[in-house]
């Protein structure tokens, strides 16, 4: 063993010493020089005629890892990764794989030559070590094509009979994240069988890595796998009742709790097993009944994470079996909550908040009351400083509201929606005006509460909401002149939020005449009150007055000349809306009285039969709230793909499992004795399909270019996919708005956006559809947006890549794109003079990246116009003193959001100069960082490239 650790020492000293050296450089210059030399000196020996020896090709590939997770390019080296890999040595392809899995893209045409060895690795060596370590590297290695050659492989080594219990872990891992990427290169209904074997392994190891892959599989195609059901309750009883588990898999004399929760979250693709009669569903109650009677708070914080996780997975379990289930056990759970959401550690609250409003979402009129008597518990969570316990309170007091409450938790909302924080006023503001309309017993309490929410916190009033208000008063005659007079009295105030000017406009417009014959009230008061808040309001609400005065010229004579002047001087206005609509309302005069009393009439009543667009808006909003369990809410079902398990969005089915026995005559023994079959292995493999790519990468790139210096546009577009953007940047922030369109004849399947956002950018990415978590489906026309709100931490010179797959009926699509962000994306513009710039610019001549670029058009007067309007799209203030006829300068600053010792924001000054001569143009870039300088410089290429 110290002669093994001594050869180590020696093989790694040259490491060492590499790492030292830039650990002591002095500043990031003296690093960037270090990196440079040892690259060179790296490029030199791989491209040496004399061959290296063993310990020399692991360090220097050891040191370009290491240089590449610094941040700096590594661009060569892949040949002796390949060679590394494909070693029999241990030590060698261990390198190999680790290089592989950080140097490699998945586009690199190195990734081929690979493929054969990691294929060897996988079906004909027998060393696990070689095996684990081409399975870890598949797994890590995000390329749709290196999956697709190899995921039959990867299926083979796991249902292998030889395989060993550590092998047969990492397989089922592996398979899981392949599926993950391609949902369909399982066959389920061939596979299921195999699963089924594996759930009888005795190694807990291989049942829990077994079980995450179920998981993900059943997500897809559940139907698939409810014959894995005996098992998996067999397995549970197991665990739960008996208590038996090997001593290395006893946390806290809790018998694998991470394998109990991956079961019952199994359990919950199926809401309808305890109707199915079958024999293994008393079981299934006493594992659950044993799990809520028996789990309690231990001394030990780890012991008791692990029950309650356990025991809130059970309770889950119980809520997704709904009516369907057992009421006792359904009881029991709402008591054992009634306790949680009432104790001080706010884990254990927000969960049990959680699944109480889950609960009470299955609107069981056996525990309605006992759920209405928590009402004050958590009212009070509502105060709670965790913002997370504070919104689950608020979704708890949704559910349980009925028409007994609605006023009381309606008032408590409102008062409470005084002191709330912004994070979550506007979820508030939603759910009180659904809980208002939906449980109203008179439109005056509904119109009066919406007044109060505009007036408390009218900013987070949706136009939905006061669309809803439109709507009933107008399908309540009898309640139009109450609402007019008080939205008369709303608009007298000056300090009238400009919402509740909105519904006055239409409300006075529509019924302003019920309440003309009042005194203080007439048509002429009415215009005056609306008018006072014109120059406040957007014009949305303009549009919605001008309609209104219009409706009162027609109805009183007195208020016709002042409609008049006022829609007169809107008549050539900058706004179009605006100036449409005066001339428009004007020229009604010349068509006859008939004619104006018919285009002016009141609007109808609405159509009753639509859905609420607040119900609509509140379910989207639930869409969006991801919850790591599966659970049905509206009679639908909904789950979240979470880190530990891919758990897709597709409906279980409604039917019992089928009758009739497992495999086996008798549900196996979880610690029994099984003997392992010697059967021909066969995987069903879809047939692969063939894979089109960008058809023009020119005009792909032009677009690119074009996009860098402009707010939005298209940057991608063929016959089958659009991809707009949208981005704007302030100092070091930006957000970046992405709209993929399917403009094809047929739905897009497996559609998926793979968005690898790099390290120099502290990203925060919405997700509407969520293809940027896994497959989904476009529908033809449909677009998927994603949000990006990012802020730049680093120097960076490249664009952050992102992939576009889908799949067509005839073919596989893969769009390999750029996001148009650059350093010029995150600067500011400075205005020098000329002594300034060329001081400044000789200051800076050993930091220059400079290229010269041949373009496609003569460098004209009309050439260099176009090129200094993108410079200051660039955000570069251009320094016209130094600047000839063929020749434009810029100065900025690129801005960070990171610190430096002294708390301040790090920026780094940015100078470009292009030069043109014919058809030939020199970009030259001089900043204080090099990484900086080669950003700035590719910019600038793309876009002269793209004029």
């Amino acid at each position: 063993r110290e002669i093994h650790h001594a050869k180590m020492a020696t093989q790694a000293r040259g490491l060492q010493n590499f790492i030292s050296d830039l650990r002591n450089s002095k500043s990031k210059e003296d690093e960037s020089k270090r990196v440079a030399k040892e690259l060179a000196n790296i490029r030199g020996k791989f491209t040496s005629s004399s061959s290296l020896s063993s310990y020399q090709k692991k360090k220097y590939v050891w040191k370009l890892v290491y240089i590449f997770m610094l941040g700096y390019d590594v661009d060569f080296g892949h040949a002796e990764v390949v060679s590394l890999v494909g070693s029999a040595k241990y030590s060698e392809k261990q390198v190999g794989y680790v290089a592989m899995s950080l140097l490699l893209k998945a586009g690199d045409s190195m990734m081929n030559l690979i493929v054969n060895s990691i294929r060897n690795d996988l079906v004909s060596s027998h060393n696990d070590a070689h095996t684990s370590l081409a399975l870890t590297s598949i797994a890590n290695v995000s390329g749709i094509e290196l999956m697709r050659a190899l995921h039959v492989e990867v299926q083979r080594v796991l249902v292998s009979p030889n395989a060993t219990p550590a092998v047969r872990k990492k397989a089922a891992l592996c398979l899981l994240r392949l599926v993950r990427q391609l949902p369909d290169s399982i066959a389920s209904a061939e596979f299921a069988p195999h699963i089924a074997t594996l759930l009888q392994d005795r190694h807990l190891g291989v049942l829990t890595s077994t079980m995450s892959l179920l998981i993900g599989l059943a997500s897809k195609h559940p139907a698939e796998y409810m014959g894995m059901i005996p098992y998996v309750v067999h397995i549970l009883q197991a665990l739960a009742l008996k208590k038996q588990a090997p001593p290395d898999y006893m946390y806290y004399r809790t018998p694998s709790p991470w394998l109990q929760i991956k079961l019952l979250k199994f359990l919950q693709y199926f809401p309808e097993v305890m109707m199915s009669g079958e024999t293994y569903v008393p079981t299934l109650k006493q594992c659950l009944a044993r799990i809520l009677n028996d789990t309690d708070v231990s001394d030990s914080i780890n012991k008791s994470n692990a029950d309650h996780g356990v025991l809130f997975e059970a309770i889950s379990c119980i809520i997704v079996f709904g009516p369907s289930g057992d009421a006792d056990l359904q009881t029991a759970a709402l008591r054992l909550l009634g306790k949680f959401i009432g104790v001080k550690e706010p884990n254990i609250r927000y969960l049990g908040l959680n699944a109480m409003a889950r609960l009470a979402g299955l609107h069981n009129e056996a525990n309605k009351e006992e759920i209405k008597a928590q009402q004050n518990v958590v009212v009070h969570s509502l105060k709670d400083a965790d913002i997370s316990v504070r919104r689950r309170a608020l979704n708890l007091l949704f559910e349980m509201t009925d028409h007994t409450n609605a006023e009381s938790i309606v008032d408590e909302l409102i008062t409470y929606l005084v002191a709330a924080d912004a994070g979550i006023r506007e979820q508030m503001v939603l759910k009180i005006a659904v809980l208002s309309e939906k449980f109203t017993k008179n439109v005056r309490w509904y119109v009066d509460t919406i007044l109060k929410l505009i007036s408390i916190s009218g900013d987070h009033v949706s136009n939905d909401v006061w669309h809803r208000v439109i709507v009933i008063v107008t399908n309540n005659p009898q309640e139009q002149e109450y609402v007019a007079e008080t939205m008369f009295e709303v608009c007298s105030s000056k300090n009238c939020h400009p919402k509740a000017v909105a519904v006055g406009s239409y409300v006075l417009g529509e019924f302003g005449l019920l309440i003309a014959e009042r005194p203080g009230m007439s048509g002429e008061a009415q215009m005056q009150v609306l008018e006072q808040h014109w120059p406040l309001v957007d014009g949305q609400t303009k549009g919605i007055m001008m309609t209104a005065f219009a409706k009162m010229a027609n109805l009183y004579e007195e208020v016709r000349p002042a409609v008049t002047a006022f829609l007169t001087k809107f008549t050539g206005h900058v706004d179009v809306d605006l100036q449409q609509r005066s001339n428009e309302y004007l020229s009604l005069s010349s068509l006859g009285p008939d004619v104006v009393e018919d285009i002016l009439r009141e609007m109808p009543p609405f159509d009753t039969q639509k859905v609420s667009t607040l119900e609509l808006a509140l379910e989207e909003e639930h869409s969006d709230t991801h919850d790591k369990n599966v659970y049905k809410k509206g009679g639908q079902q909904q789950e979240e793909e979470n880190g530990g398990e891919d758990e897709g969005g597709r409906e279980p089915p409604r039917g019992p499992p089928p009758r009739g026995p497992p495999p086996q005559e008798e549900v196996p023994n979880l610690l029994g004795d099984f003997e392992s079959t010697e059967e021909e292995i066969t995987v069903g493999v879809p047939a692969a399909q063939p894979v089109v790519g960008i058809p023009d990468q020119a005009a792909a790139d032009r677009s690119f270019g074009k996009m860098v210096a402009s707010p939005q546009g298209v940057l991608f577009q063929d016959a089958h996919v659009q991809v707009g953007l949208k981005h704007e940047y302030r100092g070091s922030q930006g957000r970046i708005q992405m709209f993929v369109g399917n403009m094809s004849q047929t739905p897009f399947k497996n559609f998926t956006i793979v968005l690898p956002l790099p390290g120099y950018l502290r990203t925060d990415v919405k997700d509407e559809l969520g293809a940027t978590k896994g497959p989904v489906h476009l529908e033809v026309g449909k677009q998927a947006r994603v949000m990006i709100m990012a802020e730049a931490i680093a120097p960076f010179s490249d664009p952050p890549a992102f992939t576009i797959n889908f799949d067509t009926d005839a073919s596989t699509h893969s769009y390999d794109l750029k996001l148009p962000l650059a350093p010029t994306s995150f600067s500011e513009p400075v205005q020098v003079d000329k002594a300034g710039f060329m001081g400044r610019w000789q200051q800076l001549a050993d930091k220059e990246a400079k290229e010269i670029v041949t373009i496609s058009r003569p460098v004209d007067p009309s050439f260099m116009e176009t090129l200094r309007a993108a410079m200051a799209g660039m955000k570069f203030a251009q320094c016209a003193a130094v600047d000839g006829p063929a020749t434009c300068s810029g100065c900025g600053t690129y801005k960070t959001g990171a610190k430096d010792a002294a708390g301040n924001p790090i920026s780094v000054g940015c100078l470009v100069r292009m030069e043109g001569n014919g058809d030939k143009f020199r970009i030259t870039a001089r900043t204080l960082h090099p990484t900086v300088s080669a950003g700035v410089l590719k910019a600038f290429k793309a876009v002269v490239q793209s004029v």
